[in-house]
């Protein structure tokens, strides 16, 4: 019998919530080590040896272990293949890619963290300061991804099943909520939301639902 997954991540992050969704879809157990980023836990020196850039989520599988979570999410869909979470179509799957790395890489690394208290520490800025910073780069992205919903998605982002598009957005539209981004703009990405949320992958994996999750 082969070691089970497991998974570093925090309840709260959106990288680490990603993964947790695909894991849900394709039905792989996993068990869970926590690390609070707001205590810096995942700079740990213990952690840093398996993680070297010190953020979550990593994905380990017996001797392997995965970081980054578009790599990670890549990596599950080759060794899990099934339930698919690309489209057969190499184009499609380009679609499918681009709605990720809207996501992976414009909207969440200027929103994550380190970078948010880079502006306190270095700039002063004031919670007012980084709610509008916050919604200035959610809102870019999500205009692009409500144009490509529009026109791909079928009940998800692209088509009538989840795919890895799903997996990226949910918790991105979980930390504009969080911080009171207004997504009336967002019609096709908002119905996108309602639809996983009734997807026991996607209610399984939610932040809330996280054993290191605050409580009250």
């Amino acid at each position: 019998m082969s070691d089970p997954l497991i998974l570093h991540g925090y309840w709260r992050s959106g990288a680490a919530y990603r993964v947790r969704i695909a894991l849900g879809l394709k039905g792989l157990a996993y068990d869970p080590v926590n690390h609070d980023l707001r205590t810096g836990a995942q700079r740990a020196p213990d952690y840093r040896s398996i993680a070297p850039h010190g953020l979550v989520p990593t994905l380990v599988d017996g001797d392997r272990t995965l970081i980054q979570s578009p790599a990670i999410l890549e990596w599950l869909e080759e060794s899990y293949p099934e339930p698919a979470l690309l489209p057969t179509d190499r184009h499609d799957r380009a679609v499918v890619r681009s709605m990720v790395s809207i996501i992976a890489c414009d909207i969440h690394p200027l929103n994550n963290l380190r970078v948010l208290n880079g502006l306190r520490e270095s700039f002063g800025a004031d919670g007012d300061a980084i709610t509008q910073w916050i919604a200035r780069w959610i809102a870019d992205g999500f205009a692009a991804l409500e144009t490509l919903i529009a026109k791909h998605g079928q009940g998800y982002c692209f088509g009538a099943a989840p795919t890895l598009a799903d997996c990226a957005l949910v918790p991105q539209i979980y930390s504009a909520e969080r911080f009171g981004v207004d997504l009336t703009p967002y019609p096709a990405l908002v119905a996108v939301g309602m639809v996983a949320g009734a997807n026991p992958a996607f209610i399984a994996a939610h932040p809330d639902r996280q054993p290191d999750a605050d409580k009250g």
